[in-house]
């Protein structure tokens, strides 16, 4: 396999990205391309010991960066990191492309010069929602589509259940459409539209959820358009930071308080653990043809280690082409409305 990541994207390029893909190349065979300026990713991969012939630097001149107009540096810059990866995805000469660059590059990119699956409206940004105690669920769309129809929330469910089996190992997923109200009749017209196609549908689908059962892992795929997603995984990341913020407070102030946080230290720590974002690999563009994972643009050496391990089974279980063998389906349960 041939896994290719943006060396320029993200807040610590390129010293964090050649640092995650050094630590990921000692736990895997395939090979790594770092796309980007060479003598910049070359200086950084001196710094370590690693198999010469695994990890390999490909030239790209320019940057995208994350204050220029996504569109208009997709069609620009022909030789960034990023539109070579992509280029790269779409000739073959590479199996995935991973980047923690500008989300609207990367999501503009993947339409222009990746494409949509036959059939696919719309592709969507899947996020991994980490539920305290009980692993993840995963969350479609967390930000690529603000407004949607009842038929995207559809795909986004499809699309968000195979993910799931495939890449994750959980059958028959449960699925769960972010509403108001757990009452079918709650929602807008576009909610009770989707809630009609998906009971409809083959899917393992439980109905509406509310926004406060999302944390506790109510289901495994958290469907809704991209401005809610955007809005709910925002909300979790500074509630969580904050509340673990709080607690070091707490345990700081006097002598038996720090006694107590020293007794639960590892808790603690495995507390944070489970809330870091860097744990759980990239994001997946789901609908485009070819596999593409958007990590966090503040991502560290741990976060691009993972993205490249956990992006592997993508490839392996061949879950675009399994999208595509559903969009029959989908066909047949929209045109019966």
């Amino acid at each position: 396999m041939r896994i290719a990541i943006d060396g320029m994207g993200g807040d610590h390029a390129p010293f964090e990205i050649v640092k995650g893909c050094v630590e990921a190349s000692k736990k895997i065979e395939h090979d790594i391309y770092i796309i980007g300026r060479e003598d910049e990713i070359q200086n950084e991969l001196d710094k370590y010991t690693y198999r010469k012939e695994q990890i390999k630097v490909v030239h790209a001149s320019d940057v995208i960066t994350m204050e220029d107009a996504p569109v208009k540096a997709v069609r620009t810059k022909t030789d960034s990191s990023l539109v070579r990866g992509l280029n790269m995805v779409k000739n073959g000469e590479a199996d995935l492309l991973i980047s923690a660059g500008n989300s609207g590059a990367i999501m503009a990119g993947g339409l222009f010069i990746l494409g949509r699956i036959p059939g696919i409206d719309r592709p969507a940004i899947a996020t991994t929602y980490p539920i305290l105690g009980k692993g993840m669920s995963l969350m479609v769309d967390s930000g690529a589509n603000a407004e949607c129809k009842p038929t995207n929330l559809l795909e986004f469910a499809t699309m968000g259940s195979i993910y799931m089996e495939r890449v994750f190992g959980i059958q028959k997923p449960k699925v769960g459409l972010v509403n108001i109200g757990t009452e079918e009749s709650k929602g807008t017209t576009v909610l009770k539209g989707a809630h009609e196609l998906l009971a409809k549908s083959r899917l393992n689908f439980i109905g509406n959820v509310e926004a406060r059962q999302v944390p506790n892992g109510v289901c495994d795929v958290i469907v809704c358009d991209g401005f809610v997603g955007n809005v709910i995984l925002k909300l979790t990341e500074g509630l969580a930071w904050s509340i673990l913020q709080l607690i070091k407070k707490k345990f700081t102030q006097g002598l038996r308080s720090k006694i107590g946080a020293l007794l639960l230290s590892n808790k603690l720590k495995e507390m944070k653990q489970e809330f870091d974002y860097s744990e759980y690999g990239g994001a997946p563009i789901l609908g485009v043809k070819g596999v593409l994972l958007k990590i966090h643009g503040s991502s560290n050496a741990n976060a691009v280690k993972n993205a490249i391990i956990k992006g592997i089974p993508y490839v392996e279980n061949r879950v675009i082409e399994v999208i595509q063998d559903s969009v029959l389906e989908l066909e047949e349960i929209t045109q019966s409305e």
